[in-house]
């Protein structure tokens, strides 16, 4: 069976998203190895850093088979010495005839060079095969690429009219077990989390993503100070501007940053422009305004004019509860 471009690149999609958790802050590639009748001779995905990526990985699995075949690759390959040796040599030196890749590697030292390296040595090279899909799943690692600053992501959990705390001052458990569990996926996705001092103190969280039987530890952030004894320690804590913040952050080899705060942090992100994505879980359940609280509590809006208004992009139920994504 052939198989057309546009399902090889999904299959190199899906290969790369197994990487997504241990890749960074490298690429969360995906690569396939395609002989000249269609079959699927290997697959790849980027390792730790430090180690190999995607397509050495699917070179090495390949063997003698990548000569004269086709490379279905997510994201340009490298052209330049990094923590390993330029993926474009491997692929020259392997024999590939043809490099299918879904989106352009926004780095300033790929950017397009790696495409015309490979086309130079006459290998025929296609660009922008499912390329909208493949920006979707890159969008953080290429916001960090262009802007050199963490992408955004808020997570909020809510009632369905949008409050997050009762009036006595209780918050947990808002949504369903199995919403709560999506939500430690998006920790793991994220390289650090952000909570405010003021959820330290109120919800003592340990920030950390348990995912079945493994526990993934990302970068722990605290805007103010962490009581001695919290769960979050050993954290990060920081103060001040919050694009200075983001920039601090970025030091920390961060690509994503999940902003877990309450409604202080979270208007204040939002505020400062500072958010690119929006993760809400909403509970069919109300609270009303008498003494609760709400997720944007604290975000001054004085004009129709003024309203932020994103763009939602995926909404789907889990369990009892949704889950909205908004790019902001």
């Amino acid at each position: 069976m052939k198989f057309a471009n546009s399902e090889l690149m999904t299959m190199a999609i899906a290969a790369g998203e197994k990487a997504r958790f241990f890749a960074p802050p490298n690429p969360w590639v995906g690569a396939l190895v395609v002989s000249a009748r269609g079959v699927i001779v290997s697959e790849g995905r980027t390792q730790v850093p430090g180690e190999s990526h995607a397509e050495i990985e699917a070179l090495r699995r390949a063997g003698d088979e990548a000569r004269g075949a086709t490379m279905v690759v997510t994201l340009e390959p490298c052209c330049h010495v990094g923590r390993t040796g330029p993926c474009v040599e491997a692929i020259i030196e392997a024999g590939i005839a043809r490099v299918i890749v879904g989106t352009l590697d926004p780095d300033p030292r790929v950017s397009g060079r790696g495409v015309e390296l490979l086309k130079a040595s006459g290998v025929d090279v296609e660009v922008g095969i499912e390329e909208e899909l493949v920006r979707t799943q890159l969008a953080s690692y290429i916001w960090h690429r262009i802007t050199g600053r963490p992408y955004v992501v808020v997570k909020i959990a809510s009632t369905l009219d949008g409050v997050v705390a009762m009036a006595d001052g209780t918050s947990q458990w808002i949504t369903g077990e199995q919403a709560r569990r999506d939500a430690h996926v998006l920790r793991a996705q994220s390289q650090a989390v952000l909570v405010g001092a003021g959820t330290v103190r109120s919800d003592d969280p340990s920030l950390t993503a348990r995912l079945e039987d493994i526990v993934i530890e990302p970068l722990r952030v605290v805007l103010g100070h962490a009581p001695e004894g919290a769960k979050v320690r050993p954290c990060l804590e920081l103060s001040g501007d919050l694009g200075q913040i983001l920039d601090e952050i970025a030091s920390h080899d961060v690509v994503q940053l999940l902003v877990e705060g309450g409604p202080t942090t979270t208007s204040a992100f939002i505020d400062a422009g500072l958010v690119n994505h929006v993760v809400w879980y909403q509970a069919p359940a109300f609270a009303g305004g008498q003494g609760t609280l709400s997720a944007m509590e604290f975000l001054t809006t004085p004009t129709m004019a003024a309203l932020r208004r994103g763009r939602v992009v995926d909404v789907r139920r889990i369990g009892e509860d949704i889950r909205i994504d908004v790019e902001v």
